[in-house]
């Protein structure tokens, strides 16, 4: 089963009076469970890609669906609800909120975007907080955890709604060498206990190397995928 399946698709911003292509007519398909990579140098359409796919930006052309879901037809309103409900994203900086522990910030998304029952989410935080290694550092605020201890609650808070499909945008660009291995071995357990889909955008060569599928972007275009 095909998780993403885009044809054709663009996007083109304004600045000013010109417009600026950011991708132009890539067409890809991503099978559920695996594990991808969109690389290229900078300004290569990576990340406005990551973007489209997970309706965090609006395709100027082509087609995108997503879980079965035509989401370049979605509206603002409703691709905030279809982000909520199915997708899950890591950011290179973590995006922790400073003020909640690591058990809230994994929370949050259960309580603030799907509003799940007390008990429910309780259930799975503890849950995610045994998966990645950090029961123990439960109650402790970010400023207090490491960068490795930082992205694993990271991962789990991306998991935490059982989203289907993960996109991560350079999720190990402020880790060590170690580090990054393990958070890289903690998703592929991810995908194979739960057939969760991870997709990157990377420069990062230790990415590149475990990612089973590769989509080399350059000045918008897809020019490899493999």
């Amino acid at each position: 089963m095909d998780v993403v399946v885009a044809r054709n698709l663009s996007k083109t911003y304004q600045a000013g009076a010109v417009a600026v292509p950011a991708v132009r007519e890539a067409s890809f398909t991503i099978a559920r469970g695996s594990l991808v990579a969109f690389v290229g140098p900078s300004g290569s359409g990576k990340s406005t890609l990551l973007n489209m796919v997970g309706c965090l930006d609006h395709p100027s052309g082509g087609t995108l669906e997503v879980l079965g879901t035509d989401v370049a037809r979605l509206d603002r309103h409703a691709a905030a609800g279809f982000r909520g409900a199915h997708l899950g994203f890591i950011f290179q900086d973590f995006n922790l909120i400073p003020v909640l522990s690591a058990a809230e910030n994994i929370e949050y998304p259960l309580l603030m975007v799907q509003n799940r029952p007390a008990a429910e989410r309780q259930a799975r935080v503890a849950e995610l907080l045994e998966a990645v290694g950090m029961a123990e550092q439960a109650a402790k605020r970010p400023d207090q955890l490491s960068g490795g201890q930082k992205q694993r609650v990271a991962v789990a808070r991306a998991l935490a709604s059982k989203a289907k499909l993960v996109l991560a945008d350079e999720p190990t660009a402020n880790l060590d060498h170690d580090t990054a291995y393990r958070i890289l071995a903690l998703m592929k357990k991810m995908r194979d206990e739960q057939g969760t889909t991870f997709v990157f955008s990377t420069h990062d060569p230790k990415i590149v190397n475990e990612a089973e599928v590769i989509l080399t972007l350059e000045d918008g275009r897809l020019v490899n995928h493999g």
